[in-house]
């Protein structure tokens, strides 16, 4: 009897261990329902719209404010009138902007921030509009998982809000549907793609960091990546010269293909979690002016990346590859119609100087001293960059 009961355990034992080895086994996926990834015509901005297999949807950032009720527009063509989240990467006015039609004209389920604070009038605009919705409001850290639906896994690779730069704050977010995945990087620059290396980073569909900048998609994160299809988000015959040549070329050397905005439109990616199709034919360097040919000179890429009311400190940047003079450029107040006239000096590639103001002017090193007098109405004021042929260069709300 005792070597009958023996038997019967050991047969246990091992239909047991048949039973794991079925639960662990990879089953192979199958097609599902469809799910939609809008790149949202935005001009020199971003937008993007997701409606998840199940149909919830997720809206990450606006562009400028100018574009808000274009959105607003495309989601009603879309019969959308509620956005179960909506993400906002960082404060710059080019992704936040057109979120406050937005927030104006739908219902908002929960609102996903940086959390990255910002005295433009634009971000601060944006939280009273939360606040008086009374909009569940999150700011997310690294490695958190976002529900959005069962079938799609949104994993944060990055998030910021004590981060120096408004770019690196980015919220980068990648998003897994069955065997099709997307990368969505904001702005985030070299050095965040570097620290997110150490994160399983290769994606079907790469949304380029900061609008095809050269100040993005290093050649060690593209070789991560390994996009088939990259998203490039940009405005037609922009200021900034983007996207930069180089990037074109990484892209284009691991056989990835390129959609622009500013070439197609709008551009929709559908997977049904095994296979996706691209609307729009891919873009090429001979039919996209804005992608110059190896050897061209870029556009100036100089801008206005932060504007602290409180501090008075505006910081200026070279985005681009060259040296740039500022001598007899100028920075305008537009609310006190004062200017800043500046020195005779050259910014470096990926340099950036401070003007001060207020009672806290300094100069020295990096930062330039305008006067101690309050330049910046903390009720907010707008800045703009001109260069010496008066010519507007940037600016920033």
């Amino acid at each position: 009897m005792k070597k009958i009961i023996k038997v019967l355990l050991l047969c246990l034992f091992l239909l047991a261990g048949c039973t794991e080895a079925v639960k662990t086994e990879k089953i192979p996926v199958t097609a599902g329902h469809e799910m939609q990834v809008h790149f949202i015509d935005v001009g020199q901005g971003d937008s993007i719209l997701i409606e998840s297999p199940s149909g919830k949807t997720m809206l990450i950032d606006g562009g400028v404010k100018g574009a808000g009720q274009q959105i607003v527009s495309y989601l009603k063509e879309l019969g959308i009138n509620k956005l179960d989240i909506v993400v906002a990467t960082h404060p710059d006015a080019d992704h936040i902007g057109g979120l406050i039609p937005v927030l104006d004209n739908m219902t908002i389920e929960q609102f996903y921030d940086s959390g990255k604070v910002h005295t433009s009038q634009t971000f601060e605009e944006m939280l009273t509009r939360i606040d008086e919705k009374n909009i569940p409001y999150h700011v997310p850290k690294i490695g958190d998982d976002i529900e959005f639906d069962k079938d799609v896994n949104v994993k944060v690779l990055n998030a910021n809000d004590q981060a120096t730069d408004n770019n690196d704050a980015s919220i980068v977010l990648k998003m897994t549907y069955g065997n099709v995945s997307f990368l969505l990087t904001g702005d985030a620059g070299v050095a965040l793609e570097k620290e997110m290396l150490q994160y399983d980073v290769k994606a079907t569909v790469l949304k380029a960091g900061h609008h095809g900048s050269n100040t993005s998609s290093s050649e060690e994160f593209i070789q991560a990546v390994k996009p088939e299809v990259t998203i490039l988000s940009y405005g037609e015959d922009n200021k900034y010269g983007h996207p930069h040549a180089e990037i074109v070329d990484r892209l284009q050397a691991i056989g990835s293909k390129i959609y622009a905005t500013a070439d197609l439109g709008t551009i929709t990616v559908s997977t049904d979690g095994v296979n996706y199709t691209v609307n729009g034919k891919e873009t090429s360097s001979e039919e996209t002016g804005n992608i110059p040919s190896k050897g061209e000179e870029p556009t100036t890429a100089i801008e206005i990346v932060s504007k602290d009311l409180v501090t008075e400190i505006v910081g200026i940047k070279n985005s681009g590859q060259h040296a740039v003079s500022l001598k007899d450029w100028q920075l305008i107040s537009i609310e006190g119609h004062q200017v800043y006239n500046f020195p005779n000096l050259s910014l470096q590639p990926g340099k950036t100087i401070y003007i001060t103001s207020g009672t806290n002017a300094r100069e020295g090193q990096n930062y330039l001293k305008w006067t101690t007098k309050q330049i910046w109405l903390n009720a907010g004021d707008a800045a703009q960059l001109r260069n010496e042929k008066g010519e507007l260069v940037s600016e920033l709300e």
